[in-house]
């Protein structure tokens, strides 16, 4: 499982530069990219700050995902994580941002 990067999504604000913990994202041509996505650590910081949803976890179905795609939309009390699956189904999850980060 990785992220992926929605490049037609992106307005290259560089929010996602600034919080990856592995600094493996960065803006090239006003768009953000991922350096390797094998080096991935996964743990969706990018996808919580992305603005813009341009950001998702990939939910690889080798590991039990199916394939789908998973998105968070943040305000400064709440995210709502937003699974997209192949099928056209979706779910949603809402956290509270406070409790997002404490385990």
């Amino acid at each position: 499982m990785s992220i992926a990067v929605e490049a037609h999504k992106c307005v290259g604000c560089g929010l996602c530069t600034e919080v990856c913990p592995g600094n493996l994202l960065q803006l090239r041509e006003g768009k953000a990219q991922i350096r390797e996505v094998r080096d991935c650590w996964g743990c969706t910081a990018c996808v919580k700050e992305c603005p813009r949803q341009a950001i998702c976890y990939y939910l690889a179905a080798d590991l039990g995902g199916s394939g789908g795609r998973l998105y968070a939309d943040s305000n400064e009390v709440e995210i709502k994580w937003q699974m997209h699956w192949p099928d056209g189904s979706s779910d949603e999850i809402v956290t509270a941002r406070q409790e997002a980060n404490k385990y």
